[in-house]
């Protein structure tokens, strides 16, 4: 990776960093000092400057055919007339920064997804396209996968820093920490004078301006903002082929799935139920839900803070489980198998029902293996009952963007990160390039032809794979989750359906908001959440799995009380209660 020369021994600690071989530096802990010259925060904001219409971007709106002198004009310029308003709130468009002449590290994870299209994020499409659009060159760092959090760690410990740090929550303590360490500027400011794109975007709405800020007013990053809430993303997913071979209706209570679950076994099914995953073994919100038992943190219905494992239905649930496991009616993995296990497990004819996301299921069943499938509510107790989850998206979603007390350029990293939140940044960063991945339609929208890259990916990669190297899945921008991931808008594809479903007929009240810790909380709530989360994994798997009767419960209620449980809870509520009053 390319870094710019800031100082010899910067240089060398990030290729360090790069390749882990940080031997030297772990024993580092002294805090970050803070940079004095702030000159960026002083200035005042330039009038917006006008972008004059260019007379094809007439053409450009329902034109399937594009012509390359348009496809130019649409890609290489700030022209953005030919985009609609097409959601209750404008998307602004002040591009008076660009083009801009600089150069910014910029350190962000990467992912496996990323990793598989992209092998120097540098080359990301995407990226560079956004680079020649605002003059404003990236030099991405990016940690080796699976040592994430060693890198980050280090990196702060040696203090020396990027420009700008993306996913910048995981800091130890938060965004607030960050703050107070003297790693991440105090935004508030600067925003307002060289952020105003992004200060309308998230001053435009309550929600999106609520969950982007501190308890005490401080914004400390920069937030991935949606134009609304997206829909529930997991759940309850059953075969066709599995509701054709038993006779049944789609399963409404746990009586009716266990009922189903049955049948399908006895249809030829041997693990009719796949459940269990890396994003939770034992809970998944779809069964525990029934009772009232929830994985971790919840809203109860006194509008408090609850801990999910400690609820009074939790002992039934555990009896239902427990049954149900001595019957196999899931996947003998459940407590191990990772995702590309379950995926594999998924299209055999052992499984007839899936706990996941209907686009990846939409790609894995529909796609690959030709079987239909259908969205099932999360079961209730009671015929009639509304299901609950835990699964509210909030207008603050997609990735979280620091500028550190280092940066030499704060006003250009407040560009790169302001053009996320104009017009021509929301169609980049959602949908690509023009002509080739996607277009306009006559109102003004983007799309992703059939007939473009997005769907005739000459690589021959799974279009989930391809969220990530034709666009930008996740990011500190305006996320268009519902018009841009190709595996809801796909041609045939049923998965937005299945989740614009499940939102509308599921109550979301009980999920606990993002809330914020102070540093000294935050400290104390991940010490205590360690301990209480292995004794959960623990007592449950076993219960479950017939280890331990379910009367071992008791036990498990009061070690969690002797080990912190209700100073945990009163973490949550103290947060509860300041992110209420913002």
């Amino acid at each position: 990776m390319a870094i710019r020369h800031k100082k010899l021994i910067s240089c060398l600690l990030v290729v360090i960093f790069l390749f882990t071989m940080l031997s030297g530096c772990s024993s580092k802990s002294e805090k970050v000092s803070k940079n004095s010259d702030n000159n960026a925060a002083t200035k005042e904001a330039e009038p917006a400057k006008e972008v004059k219409a260019n007379p094809l971007a007439a053409k450009i709106a329902g034109n399937t055919t594009p012509s390359d002198e348009e496809k130019t004009m649409v890609n290489d310029t700030l022209e953005d007339s030919y985009l609609g308003d097409v959601f209750d709130t404008k998307i602004p468009n002040n591009y008076s920064a660009y083009p801009m002449d600089a150069t910014l590290d910029v350190w962000m994870p990467s992912n496996s997804i990323l990793a598989s299209v992209c092998d120097d994020v540098n080359k990301q499409r995407v990226f560079t396209q956004i680079e020649k659009l605002t003059g404003v060159k990236i030099n991405f760092i990016i940690p080796p996968l699976g040592e994430e959090t060693t890198n980050f760690n280090l990196m702060i410990a040696s203090g020396e820093l990027p420009d700008i740090i993306i996913d910048a929550g995981r800091y130890t303590g938060g965004i607030a920490a960050g703050i107070a360490d003297g790693a991440y500027l105090k935004l508030n400011d600067i925003i307002e004078k060289d952020m105003p794109n992004y200060s309308a975007w998230r001053n435009s709405d309550e929600e999106r301006r609520v969950t982007s800020v501190l308890d005490d007013g401080s914004i400390g990053a920069v937030y991935g903002l949606a134009p609304y809430n997206e829909w529930c993303w997991f759940g309850m997913l059953i075969k066709q082929e599995a509701l054709d071979k038993t006779g049944l209706a789609v399963p409404e209570t746990i009586d009716e799935w266990h009922d189903f679950l049955l049948a399908a076994k006895k249809a030829g099914y041997k693990e009719p139920l796949n459940y269990g995953s890396t994003y939770g073994q034992v809970f998944t919100g779809c069964l525990n839900g029934a009772y009232g038992v929830w994985d971790w943190m919840y809203v109860n219905k006194d509008g408090k803070a609850a801990w999910g494992p400690s609820a009074d239905g939790a002992k039934e649930y555990l009896t239902m489980m427990r049954q149900w496991n001595s019957e196999g009616l899931f996947n003998k993995d459940w407590a191990t198998a990772d995702f590309n296990q379950r995926m594999s497990e998924a299209a055999s004819g052992d499984c007839a029902a899936m706990m996941d996301s209907p686009d990846t299921m939409w790609g894995y069943w529909k796609q690959d293996n030709s079987i239909d499938f259908v969205g099932a509510l999360n079961p209730v107790l009671k015929k009639g009952d509304k299901p609950q989850q835990t699964y509210k998206n909030f207008k603050s979603t997609g990735t979280v963007a620091a500028i550190t007390t280092q940066c030499d350029n704060v006003k250009a990293a407040c560009a790169f990160l302001d053009f996320a939140f104009t017009k021509k940044g929301w169609e980049i960063y959602n949908y690509g390039t023009y002509g080739d991945v996607h277009l306009i339609n006559d109102k003004g929208m983007p799309y992703f032809p059939e007939d473009g890259l997005m769907y005739n990916d000459p690589d021959k990669q799974p279009l989930s794979n391809l969220i990530w190297k034709y666009r930008v899945h996740s990011f500190a921008n305006i996320r268009d989750e519902h018009n841009s991931n190709p595996l809801i808008t796909a041609k045939g594809s049923y998965s937005g359906k299945i989740r614009e479903y499940w939102t509308a007929n599921t109550d979301d009240s009980v999920t606990m908001p993002p809330v914020s810790f102070t540093s000294e909380e935050s400290a104390r709530e991940g010490e205590l959440g360690t301990i209480l989360s292995t004794l959960r994994n623990e007592y449950f798997a076993k219960i479950v799995m017939g280890q331990l009767p379910v009367s071992a419960y008791d036990e498990f209620l009061k070690k969690a009380k002797t080990q912190g449980m209700d100073e945990f809870v009163q973490l949550w509520q103290t947060a509860l209660e300041r992110y209420n009053a913002r």
